[in-house]
């Protein structure tokens, strides 16, 4: 059974924090779907990921492809990703239902600092712990990535 790893994002920018969490996933061996709800910020990200260091590419596609299952990292706003990922990363409040967290072997929930991105945490730290996940908080508050909370 997978865990749900809450990312509250202080101090680095999205892209910035996604790229080193989606570094340590392939290292693991996962394949990934960054999930979001906005197709224009997903192709935002897309950008983001290809013009990244080339020593550090991450090898990835948008979500609509003719090879979209062969991708280590898919960006999609679909709940069923075809590159059948051992991990997904909801971004900009992308919805997470708890039987995913137990068949995965984790869900990284990525939030901004501002109070709508909260309250969607808030309510999804909520709904998962209620169904029995596992679920950590993680803020980058001091520097650094700190664990606040477990449940």
């Amino acid at each position: 059974m997978g865990a749900a790893y809450f990312y509250h994002l202080t101090r680095r920018p999205l892209d910035a924090a996604l790229v080193a969490l989606l570094e340590r996933s392939l290292a693991q061996g996962w394949r990934v779907a960054v999930r979001g709800t906005d197709p224009e910020r997903l192709a935002w990200l897309d950008t983001k990921l290809w013009e990244g260091p080339q020593e550090s590419f991450l090898p990835h596609g948008l979500a609509g492809g003719a090879h979209d299952a062969d991708q280590p990292i898919l960006l999609t706003a679909s709940a069923q990703a075809a590159n059948d990922p051992a991990c997904v990363m909801a971004v900009d409040g992308a919805p997470v239902e708890p039987a995913e967290v137990g068949r995965l072997e984790r869900v990284c929930i990525l939030f901004e600092d501002d109070d709508e991105a909260l309250q969607t945490a808030r309510g999804q730290w909520k709904a998962l712990t209620a169904a029995g996940c596992s679920a950590q908080y993680w803020s980058e508050e001091s520097g650094r990535w700190e664990k606040k909370a477990e449940a």
